[in-house]
């Protein structure tokens, strides 16, 4: 199978129903917090059922990537990144598919990690980050929280920011900066992961 746009937004649809079930998973988990015994009785058997059709989502994500050459090379470079799972590399294939094409500073810009400085006139702001596509933002930014605890590259730049002084959450972006980046160098050059990246 080749890299079709069908493909891309069969992949886009399918990340679209995880996320739906991923969300009745963590409603449906919190409720089995609250709840009396009686009730929660009810709800186990509903969550089983979610992580079932999670299981099946994946499982249907994996055989589109397997059935592309393109994305099944593409999928094993980014992976190949430690902190990095199934569920980020199917959203920059699906929601990104210009990975690897684009340069380092447009590849941050289209996620929305790339700092803007907000200046009017004499007014010189903060520079933040805006705009991208948010989806694949918060699926990095949750990739992150592991990623700053099995990489040591990404580890070592959070702690050198929050030592420096920067808010745990800036820290945070800058890393994600940092792994896209280096994601869109990998794909460009059809290379996996090295720790010497980051030097």
């Amino acid at each position: 199978m080749a890299h079709t746009p069908d493909l891309t937004i069969a992949l886009s649809d399918l990340l679209s129903r995880r996320r739906q079930l991923m969300t009745m998973q963590t409603m449906e988990k919190n409720r089995l917090k609250i709840m009396p015994k009686e009730v929660t009785m009810l709800i186990k058997p509903i969550l089983t059922a979610i992580k079932n059709q999670i299981e099946k989502v994946d499982n249907k994500l994996l055989k589109f990537i397997e059935a592309c050459p393109e994305y099944c090379a593409k999928n094993e470079i980014i992976q190949s990144m430690p902190g990095v799972g199934n569920v980020v590399a199917f959203s920059l294939l699906s929601n990104m598919p210009e990975l690897g094409y684009l340069s380092n500073k447009k590849a941050a810009a289209l996620i929305g990690v790339a700092p803007v400085n907000r200046e009017s006139g004499r007014y010189k702001g903060q520079r933040r980050i805006k705009g991208g596509r948010p989806q694949i933002r918060t699926v990095m930014y949750m990739a992150m929280m592991s990623a700053m605890q099995c990489n040591p590259v990404f580890k070592a730049t959070y702690q050198r920011l929050v030592e420096a002084g920067k808010p745990k959450k800036v820290a945070i972006i800058a890393c994600l900066r940092k792994m896209i980046v280096i994601l869109n160098s990998m794909v460009r050059d059809g290379v996996h992961w090295n720790p010497n990246f980051s030097k």
